[in-house]
């Protein structure tokens, strides 16, 4: 038999990309926020700071004296939103053109995004 190759995740336009101030809206991290440090389309995740830390366990190399390392795993992005620039608040992203060109705005106060 042929080896039956993964299904593709179905991927759409996010709505956040790197540096941007999320909070997390589900999930064991439920209500902290952070800057996100890592955007993956691909697969529909991002990894945000001080979100999600893991611990791995390392082996000690001639570089790396190895133990226990924490680290921040990724998130899905259905489990952030963006964080409203005005108020401080998280609010949900939409797109309008302006100038020709396309930028994100807030629902929530209509402010741009930069």
């Amino acid at each position: 038999m042929a080896k039956q190759a993964k299904p593709k995740i179905p991927t759409y336009k996010l709505k956040v990309k790197k540096g941007d101030r999320v909070m997390v809206i589900a999930g064991a991290d439920k209500g902290k926020s952070g800057e996100i440090l890592e955007v993956f389309p691909g697969r529909n995740r991002v990894i945000v700071e001080e979100v999600n830390i893991r611990k791995k366990h390392q082996k000690p190399t001639q570089d790396n004296p190895g133990g226990i390392t924490e680290m921040a795993a990724s998130i899905h992005v259905s489990n952030i939103m963006l964080i409203d620039p005005k108020s401080g608040e998280p609010t949900r992203v939409g797109r309008r053109e302006e100038n020709g060109k396309l930028v994100r705005y807030s629902k929530k106060s209509g402010e741009n995004i930069n």
